[in-house]
């Protein structure tokens, strides 16, 4: 198989080809509170992390009526209004944070967009909430199953105007991400402004390292 091909075809059944693969991360590194972890598709993992375990979330929604009805489950608690600025499109996505206070990051597959590695984030279709679009985007993006558990920020892009939830892990597999990245990394909260260059994540980035670990 080649090796620069990515194990998920994208939305119309191509092979995506990666032009600089990432290197995976020794599997220590993964249980390193203070270190830096990557995995690529199909990569080692441990089988569990924080005690949470590694596994592909075989059940999550195939539709948008699924992802609406996994949001309206969710946590309570209160968000400011969302007011998307006129030339821009409303996106939604989700820092997730592990309890060792390190960060889940995506590496977009050939830095599309010009983002090396960015927070999980997408459009929000018709009729989709944004917290719908967050949970979906989270799980194609890194694989993980996640649980949002209150509003971080809102960032604007140079296409879109973002809404940023903070979220946790309770499922999924870094290892299963989808097509649109190439890479998912756990990285420590002081590393995360070095890591993500994009002007546009640095209010993110500022905004979760306000918050007490």
């Amino acid at each position: 198989m080649d090796s620069n091909l990515h194990l998920k075809k994208n939305e119309d059944g191509q092979p995506v080809r990666l032009h600089a693969p990432h290197a995976p991360s020794a599997p220590a590194s993964w249980l390193e509170a203070g270190s830096l972890a990557t995995v690529v598709p199909g990569g080692a993992l441990p089988p569990a992390l924080n005690g949470i375990p590694f596994a592909p979330w075989r059940a999550a929604p195939a539709d948008s009526a699924g992802w609406s009805a996994l949001a309206a489950c969710g946590a309570a608690f209160a968000e400011p209004r969302f007011t998307v600025p006129e030339g821009r499109h409303a996106a939604a996505g989700a820092v997730i944070v592990e309890p060792d206070g390190r960060v889940w990051v995506v590496h977009p597959s050939n830095a599309y967009g010009g983002y090396a590695a960015t927070f999980p984030k997408g459009t929000v279709d018709p009729g989709v909430s944004l917290r719908a679009t967050a949970l979906r985007e989270a799980w194609e993006e890194s694989g993980l199953q996640v649980e949002l558990t209150g509003f971080l920020a809102d960032s604007t892009r140079s296409l879109s105007h973002a809404r940023y939830y903070l979220a946790r892990r309770v499922g999924g597999c870094p290892s299963d991400m989808g097509w649109e990245s190439q890479a998912v990394s756990l990285v420590p909260r002081a590393a995360l402004a070095g890591l993500l260059a994009s002007p546009h994540d640095a209010p993110l980035v500022a905004a979760l390292l306000r918050l007490p670990v």
